[in-house]
Parts: C-alpha cells; sequence; structure tokens
C-alpha cells in the first residue's frame, strides 16, 4: 500500500482499530498506524496533511460513524 490507497487503508484501519472512533485520531496517530499497516511500503515522509485527511474520511465512512 502507499499513501494514495486511501480506501484499502482505511479498510485495514477498521479491521485493526475497531475499538478506535475515526474522528478522534490525531494525525501524529493516524500517521504512525498507518506505517505500522500489514503491506503498507511508502516513504512516511510522502504523507501530508491532506492525505491524511482523505484517510480519516474514508475510514469514517467505512466505520460508519
Amino acid at each position: 500500500m502507499k499513501w494514495t490507497d486511501t480506501q484499502e487503508i482505511a479498510m485495514a484501519l477498521t479491521d485493526k482499530h475497531q475499538d478506535v472512533d475515526p474522528q478522534q485520531v490525531r494525525f501524529t496517530d493516524l500517521h504512525r498506524w498507518v506505517m505500522e499497516l500489514e503491506g503498507f511500503d511508502d516513504d512516511p515522509n510522502r504523507s501530508s496533511e491532506k492525505i491524511l485527511e482523505a484517510i480519516q474520511a474514508a475510514w469514517i465512512e467505512d466505520a460508519d460513524y
């Protein structure tokens, strides 16, 4: 996975962090959690606030919050 794979990342986060409300996640935690996902292989510095916002929005939608 790469930073641009927002839907795939969101689904993986939903599976891995089922007890977390994605609306309450800080971007520092979100960045770390994405980096820790199995299959994620991208440069940590390629992330941006815009990318993290897109991932968070997709996660909220996927988790039905």
